[in-house]
């Protein structure tokens, strides 16, 4: 469920009612721990988490008129979901979320490669978003996409 909203503000407006408190305080946990350097901005109708073409000129080599993303979130139609590509690219990282997960939540994690579903909107562990986010700085994120992501994408062509 792509959004069209135009600005973060316009993608909140726009939430169902009983959407709107959980992105909300998701939303919060992730700026409050962004790395130093990314930037909030609607990234593939989601509100995106990305390092600016500032920091890194290249952008996402998808499609480099893009800025690198960091995390997502979004508000898709059975679930909210927080994507994060630090979780897809980095074992360590992924370990340590799985392995706190089951210790805040009372439900099984229902994980895809990079993406967090969230469909029982009051058993959302907010404050382990906060840590997800805080783990990995600017600085080793284009590190770690440099050598695991867009290392990859080019031997696969």
């Amino acid at each position: 469920m792509q959004s069209k909203a135009t600005s973060p503000q316009q993608y909140l407006d726009e939430l169902p009612e009983e959407r709107k408190e959980p992105i909300n305080k998701l939303r919060q946990q992730i700026l409050n721990n962004l790395p130093k350097g990314m930037e909030e901005q609607m990234n593939y109708g989601m509100l995106g988490y990305v390092v600016p073409h500032a920091i890194y000129p290249d952008g996402y080599h998808c499609d480099p008129k893009w800025p690198l993303p960091f995390m997502s979130l979004a508000s898709q139609k059975n679930f909210i979901a927080v994507y994060s590509g630090a979780l897809y690219a980095k074992k360590e990282l992924m370990d340590w979320f799985v392995s706190e997960y089951v210790k805040q939540c009372k439900y099984k994690l229902d994980m895809g490669k990079s993406c967090i579903r969230f469909k029982k909107m009051h058993d959302i562990p907010f404050e382990l978003i906060g840590e997800l986010t805080a783990k990995v700085s600017t600085d080793e994120w284009i590190e770690i996409y440099e050598k695991t992501i867009k290392h990859n994408k080019k031997a696969k062509k």
